[in-house]
């Protein structure tokens, strides 16, 4: 198992931008507070399209992300209530590191 980043794309539903930033910013607080094979995450907002919102996801393993995490209640009941503010299910993609530059 090797470290990998989830990409996960939504769009709000109109008028519901602000609701579920705020909804997806809670979520994502529990789980790096309380799921150890998440490493970070880190929530945008496109300034031109604020119904787009896109989670930039660090784990341990895509295993972990698509197994453990998405038995998890706070996940579930989120997804269970995700109609109300996005306009369909989300766009997920893992992706493996190849290079990484970083100024000296």
């Amino acid at each position: 198992m090797s470290p990998v980043t989830v990409i996960i794309g939504y769009t709000a539903l109109p008028g519901k931008e602000a609701a579920a930033r705020d909804a997806l910013d809670a979520l994502t607080a529990l789980v790096v507070r309380s799921e150890t094979d998440c490493l970070g995450i880190r929530v945008y907002q496109d300034p031109d399209a604020p119904a787009s919102i896109l989670l930039d996801e660090q784990w341990s393993s895509a295993e972990a992300y698509f197994g453990p995490h998405f038995e998890t209640p706070h996940l579930r009941a989120f997804i269970a209530g995700a109609g109300e503010l996005f306009a369909g299910p989300p766009e997920i993609r893992t992706w493996s590191l190849v290079a990484e530059h970083r100024p000296a």
